[in-house]
């Protein structure tokens, strides 16, 4: 069937707001446009050229049912960069973007970063955007799906970066040697509990192994934290991205290794990330984090 590209958009919006969809008019905006093969620009210039439903229809069935934007687009934007994206990794989200802004602040000479890595890598979304603000730098991004090794490593390849990046498939920091200027890591930190009360498009459609935190959201990092000692250059960060209520244990766990630990905050205000930098006393666990 044949509508107006109008006519298209008006109806893709109301199946989508009849669906709960937060955004329907964007969404269905961003999913005509993909069908047809334009940007958003392109397709608004004229609403009246003629919009194929048969091609239409069925991603906006595929939207109504929670299935997420980005994996019937394929992809995400993070960092003003364009990510290819799979039900094997997480899809990007912009509180994410908190992590680099930290690295950026912490590092503002930004040829003085040779290496980074980044555990738990996913798309690549945070080991590829720190490379391109960090051009000295060579990066290793590590995760225990194959499939997001390689897709991963396509993204780095769309981006112009695969002679500056490695993926390794490996629990943690398991394959690694070597210490690093910059960690980087965005684990798995929700509780078990919670895993089934998330929103449909997370629960049903991105991979429970990196959601699923454990009974109590924490147990990367415990696995992760202490791999740290060996990992950080003396002179070096890292850079982890923590759950709501979440910053203040996990940077108890830190200063328990020995680091100096400060917090950051999302655009929202949540403490977002937790900044690790060598030279702190060991301190017990249960003590207050410092926060920035």
């Amino acid at each position: 069937m044949i509508r107006s590209r109008a006519d298209a958009l008006r109806r893709g919006a109301l199946l989508l707001k009849a669906a709960a969809i937060e955004r329907p008019r964007l969404e269905a905006r961003l999913l005509l446009a993909h069908a047809l093969g334009l940007t958003s620009e392109e397709l608004l210039r004229d609403t009246r050229a003629p919009a194929d439903m048969t091609l239409y229809e069925p991603l906006l069935t595929r939207r109504a049912a929670r299935e997420p934007l980005a994996l019937i687009t394929g992809r995400q934007e993070f960092w003003s960069l364009p990510f290819a994206v799979s039900p094997a990794t997480l899809i990007p989200r912009a509180d994410t973007e908190t992590l680099l802004e930290a690295a950026l602040e912490l590092f503002p000479e930004r040829n003085w970063v040779a290496s980074i890595l980044d555990l738990g890598t996913g798309t690549g979304c945070l080991l590829l955007a720190a490379l391109m603000e960090f051009p000295a730098a060579f990066g290793v991004g590590v995760d225990v799906a194959p499939d997001a090794a390689r897709l991963a490593a396509r993204n780095a390849a769309d981006l112009g970066l695969s002679a500056r990046a490695a993926f390794l498939v490996g629990d943690w920091a398991a394959p690694l040697g070597g210490r690093f200027e910059l960690i980087l890591s965005n684990p798995p930190y929700i509780e078990t509990s919670a895993i089934p009360t998330l929103m449909p498009e997370v629960r049903q459609h991105e991979p429970a192994g990196a959601l699923d935190g454990g009974p109590d959201g924490l147990d990367a990092y415990r696995r992760i934290i202490p791999a740290f000692t060996e990992l950080l250059a003396p002179s070096g960060a890292a850079i982890l991205e923590v759950g709501q209520g979440q910053a203040a244990p996990v940077a108890n766990m830190a200063e328990h290794c020995g680091f100096m630990a400060t917090t950051r905050a999302d655009l929202a205000g949540i403490p977002r990330a937790v900044v690790l930098r060598q030279g702190g006393a060991k301190k017990p666990f249960g003590t207050t984090a410092r926060g920035s």
